[in-house]
């Protein structure tokens, strides 16, 4: 167990500095005899390591001459310039464009880069199915009661466990599950926030947040953020003085995927407290870190109870299984009350499964070869964009999750392109989505949740020949 975890230490590691630039394209990298005096390892566990790294396109071999950093060509694109909301509530939405777009969940035909969820063929179903079986026959009558109105006493468990690894230090007592995370932050605004109340929202941002925000009767502001660091927090407290709460998803947001860093995370949540402004935090994502460590949460920094930090399995192990929670601090009692209006009880067998399946371990394995499927399908996605799409294409460099956000030279129209795209079975999600304002007509949000085939490279080639009629 130990060898696994320094082989899976330093492969992260040699990993980590190849994609931040401390190993450049080109460098030669050390032995595989100096490596293993320096570590302590066997020469066959670091050629392990080298493998391990040529199968996700970062280092390359040449015989007689050792092991060199790819030439990485996507890391030569620039980075989608940072956002420029205009500082007024517009509540423009694509209705009409959003409607499609989800319309096609479920479509066999199509290649479907549009909706953010991990394929099937990335989760373990039948591990999965067993655990329901199990949860049916150990639950009182079936698992057809009702269950505690807090939620699975199980599940609040591990997922309270779960928040030491980021600092959490959450308690089952502090938790309520909720069906999914949408439902979840749904509760918080419902409790905190009445129609005509203003909302900060990041911008670009994801289209359900948006939605929900305007169907609750609130005013959306859209805050600025920067494709590496996330949230503009000077463009954040010029909008203080009109906001009523704040709602940001900081590790790996969707479409940008950028991992805001722990300082910004400290002062937002300082900022905003002291202003008495509740915030909302959609940690979905979070799981689904491509470094060595997952990161820090806004809530990890919360002293007086203001961040109501929500969660899901949704992006990282059963979408349809509609298993979220919330840790929802001071205002634990409201969240209470409206569960028991609104929903009562979660699906008590689904819940049991999914708890079970956490106290298992299995949850572990399962998020880490995800999670390299995942940062692999970015550098494959990322290497076809560079070779295939249009001169002056620039793309994100998500840290996490599972979006990659593409903005196409000014005069690009990706709704347009979605319409020709469709005609050859082939499904993006236009910027416009992501945003109640005319912008980011240029770009798109391309999910790479899906397995890896030549088939995909191809569908890749094919939308970057469609964008560059």
């Amino acid at each position: 167990m130990k060898k696994d975890f320094l082989y899976s230490e330093i492969a992260g590691n040699i990993a980590e500095k190849i994609r931040t630039g401390v190993l450049k394209a080109g460098e030669r990298l050390p032995s595989v005899r100096v490596l293993s005096k320096e570590h302590g390892i066997s020469i066959n566990t670091v050629k392990r390591i080298f493998l391990e790294l040529e199968t996700r396109s970062l280092v390359q071999s040449k015989p007689q001459s050792g092991y060199f950093v790819s030439p990485l060509n996507y890391l030569k694109l620039p980075l989608p310039e940072a956002s420029q909301p205009l500082p007024v509530a517009n509540h423009k939405e694509p209705n009409e464009l959003i409607s499609g777009i989800y319309s096609t969940i479920g479509r066999n035909d199509l290649t479907l880069f549009s909706i953010g969820v991990p394929s099937g063929n990335l989760l373990p179903l039948a591990k999965l199915k067993k655990e329901i079986v199990l949860a049916a026959r150990e639950l009182k009558e079936g698992g057809t009661e009702y269950e505690l109105l807090q939620g699975n006493v199980k599940l609040r468990r591990m997922t309270a466990a779960r928040s030491l690894t980021w600092g959490g230090n959450l308690k089952e007592s502090d938790l309520i599950t909720t069906n999914g995370c949408m439902n979840a932050l749904a509760l918080c605004l419902m409790a905190i926030t009445k129609p005509g109340d203003t909302i900060a929202l990041e911008s670009p941002g994801y289209p359900g947040i948006l939605q929900l925000a305007v169907s609750l009767g609130l005013r959306v502001l859209e805050v600025a953020t920067h494709p590496v660091s996330g949230i503009d927090i000077d463009a954040l407290k010029k909008l203080l003085p009109k906001i009523n709460v704040c709602l940001l998803v900081p590790n790996f947001n969707t479409p940008l995927g950028y991992c805001m860093p722990d300082e910004s995370k400290k002062e937002v949540v300082a900022l905003l407290e002291k202003y008495n402004i509740p915030l909302i935090e959609d940690d979905t994502y979070g799981d689904l870190h491509f470094g060595p460590e997952r990161p820090k949460c806004c809530k990890s920094f919360d002293k007086a109870g203001n961040v109501l930090w929500c969660g899901s399995v949704s992006k990282t192990l059963a979408p349809g299984y509609r298993v979220g929670w919330v840790a929802p601090g001071r205002y634990k009692d409201q969240i209470l009350k409206l569960k028991f209006v609104h929903a009562l009880s979660a699906t008590t067998i689904i819940h049991e499964a999914v708890g079970n399946f956490l106290m298992t371990g299995r949850y572990e394995n399962h998020l880490r070869h995800l999670r390299k499927t995942l940062q692999e399908n970015y550098q494959r996605y990322a290497l076809a964009i560079a070779e295939h799409f249009p001169d002056g294409t620039k793309i994100s460099r998500p840290r996490g999750g599972l979006a990659l956000w593409v903005e196409f030279p000014k005069g690009t129209d990706t709704t347009e392109l979605y319409n020709h795209a469709l005609k050859k079975q082939i499904s993006i999600s236009p910027g416009r989505m992501f945003t109640l304002q005319n912008q980011f007509q240029n770009c798109m949000r391309l999910c790479i949740g899906l397995p890896w085939t030549d088939d995909l490279g191809l569908k890749l080639k094919q939308l970057g020949n469609i964008a560059k009629i």
